[in-house]
Formats: C-alpha cells, structure tokens, sequence
C-alpha cells in the first residue's frame, strides 16, 4: 500500500497532509527517515509519524477525538446540527461513531469503519467501563458513593449496574469520578438525578482500555496508536 494511503488509513489525517508530513520529513519507516514519497509500505513495516507508531489494518480507521460540546454523536442530523463527523471530514472513509455522548458533554470518542469492533465495545454482555469527570450541583457524600455500588433505580424495568464513584471534591458544587459499565440513556445524569443531585458538567475520560489524550484540544483528533488498538482489542475478546 502506498504510504499516504497508509497513512490516511490509520485515521491520522487525509493523504494530501500525508504527502506534507513526508516532504517535512515527520514520517518514519523502520526508524528511518522516509525520503520516498512513494514508498510501498511492506508487510512487517513499522511506521511513525512524528514519533508515533501508527497501523492501517486493511482499510480500517480508527480515530480517538475530543469531543467538543455542541455537536451530536451521529452521522447525520435531521435538524442539520453540527455532528463528530465534521471533526474528521478530511478522512477518506465511511466512519462512524462508537456509541453516544450527549449534545452538552464532551471527551473520549472513538470513531471507526470497524463494526466489530464498536459491537464488542457497545455490547451489554461485555460490561466495558466507561469512566466520566463530572462537577455536579450539591454536595456529594460517602452514602452516595454506597447507593452507586449497590445500583441506582433510575425509572427503568431494572436498577442500574453498581458504579465506582469518587469524590474528588465534595461541595456545593461537587467534583467528582464515576464508572460504569453500562450505556443506558443519559444514564451518568440520571444516577445522580436519583440521589438528589443534578449534573452540570460531563466529560468522558476513558472507554475500555482507551484513555483521552489530555493534548488534544476539543473538536480535535488523532490516529489511535499500534499499543492502544492491541489493549482495545484484546480487552474484547
């Protein structure tokens, strides 16, 4: 495969910023400077784009972004709102993304053309966590950590699944960790709506094995790397 094919593969960027980065000489392959535009990226190549190793599997993409507040997590919006997908527009492939995050949250998403994948990851009989930051109006209390790892009715046929809760900050305006391993509707809001409490900022920090990249500003993205695609998949199997 040619390497600004491969490049633009791995999710990083669009093959013409590809051909960029190899005329500034930020590409690597086998620790080596790549000085051949095109180059025909072999089987057992390991390639870096600016420090980073990155892989193409077959026409798979796989993208971390931050998202920012004020887009949907869908491909497409009826009511013509801003979605993830512009986030990655310069990416030649049909993505998707893994899951929801709510209009007024932010933080990790994964963005993929892997529908296994994002089926292991969203399946319920997985139980992949999913941990959130969170500042939240009241004060949040050791009881309330108890209620979270017992489960939580929040009005549906069944209580939530026990959730991690850590109080980072306890106050008027609280601070807080939660994990879960469920994807119910609004589900992190509606737990804390059930102790008495209400949610006034949510961003999700990690998914599985997948942790958000703290450099990468909201609205933007990067290719996941060789190490992280390995952990995500291999914690799904």
């Amino acid at each position: 495969m040619r390497i600004n094919k491969y490049i633009a593969q791995s999710g990083l960027c669009s093959r013409r910023k590809a051909d960029e980065l190899i005329a500034n000489g930020n590409v690597r392959v086998n620790a080596a400077v790549l000085r051949e535009p095109g180059y025909d990226v072999q089987e057992g190549d390991r390639v870096e784009v600016n420090g980073h190793l990155i892989a193409a599997e077959a026409g798979s993409v796989y993208v971390l972004i931050n998202k920012p507040l004020g887009m949907v997590t869908t491909v497409s919006d009826d009511k013509e709102r801003l979605t993830v997908m512009e986030v990655v527009k310069d990416i030649d492939a049909r993505l998707f993304p893994v899951g929801r995050l709510d209009l007024d949250t932010e933080g990790l998403l994964l963005i993929t053309n892997d529908g296994t994948l994002a089926h292991e990851l969203l399946s319920p009989k997985k139980h992949v966590t999913k941990t959130y930051f969170a500042k939240v109006q009241g004060r949040v209390t050791r009881e309330d950590v108890q209620r979270f790892s017992l489960g939580l009715d929040i009005k549906e046929e069944k209580p939530t699944l026990p959730a991690t809760l850590v109080i980072e900050k306890s106050d008027d305006i609280s601070e807080i960790r939660v994990s879960i391993t469920e994807g119910k509707y609004h589900q992190v809001k509606r737990m804390f709506e059930a102790v008495g409490k209400q949610v006034l900022f949510l961003k999700r920090l990690s998914m599985g094995t997948l942790q958000l990249d703290e450099t990468l500003t909201p609205g933007s993205y990067r290719a996941l790397t060789t190490e992280e695609l390995s952990a995500l998949k291999n914690r799904t199997i």
